[in-house]
Formats: structure tokens, C-alpha cells, sequence
């Protein structure tokens, strides 16, 4: 079992940054992949990024060069850096954790992660 606890989100404007951090406890060694995943209301969840145990990472192309996934040596702290925010970016942001191995095939999408986390706000105004 894994446990992971989102925090960081807020408000801010265009432009503007913030840091999520997942903390993750439980059977974190056996993870595969760590991802963020995004939902704003009326749409569906969305992968942004995903770093696997080795430290390989892979973004949406809607957050390439804007945001920056990374972990500590223990695996147990998801860190994505988000700059340059934009109103399109607002959503509820997930931490999730795959501990089947499916993130290497499903990468980004919601089906390949079986841990979730219970999501933080960011809302970005124009």
C-alpha cells in the first residue's frame, strides 16, 4: 500500500509559479512511477508528468519547458515545479504511484496508476 499527500497549490496569477510536493509513504520502494495528473472541472484527467524508480521523467507537451518533475534519493517526495502558469493550467493536481509496472506502457494516462493521492487546487487567473 501507498500513501501519498499532495500540498503546495494556490492562486496566482499569469506567469506566476508554484511547487507541488508529494510526500509518499507505504511500500514506495515498489513503485515503478511516480506521476502528476490534472482534472479541471467539466474535463477529463490528464497525465503532466511522470518520473519512473530509475529517474527518467516524461511531460505532456502542454507543460514541456515549463515544468520540472523530480524526487528525492528515498523516493518517498514528488516535487513538480510549475513556471510560467498559465489560466489553462488550473486544475486539481494528483500525485499518483504505480506499483504494476503499467506506467511503462500507459505513461501519462490515469489507467496506469493505482495510488492516488487526494489532490490540491491551482488556480491561475489571467
Amino acid at each position: 500500500q501507498v500513501r501519498l499527500v499532495e500540498s503546495g497549490g494556490g492562486s496566482v496569477h499569469t506567469g506566476g509559479s508554484l511547487r507541488l510536493s508529494c510526500a509518499a509513504s507505504g511500500a514506495t520502494q515498489d513503485t515503478f512511477c511516480m506521476g502528476w495528473l490534472r482534472q479541471a472541472p467539466g474535463k477529463k484527467r490528464e497525465g503532466v508528468a511522470l518520473i519512473t524508480s530509475a529517474g527518467t521523467t516524461k511531460y505532456a507537451d502542454s507543460v514541456k519547458g515549463r515544468f520540472t518533475i523530480s524526487q528525492d534519493n528515498t523516493r518517498n517526495t514528488v516535487t513538480l515545479q510549475m513556471n510560467s502558469l498559465t489560466p489553462e493550467d488550473s486544475a486539481m493536481y494528483y500525485c499518483a504511484a504505480d506499483d504494476k509496472g503499467h506506467c511503462y506502457t500507459s505513461g501519462l494516462m490515469p489507467s496506469g496508476y493505482n495510488w492516488w493521492g487526494q489532490g490540491t487546487q491551482v488556480t491561475v487567473s489571467s
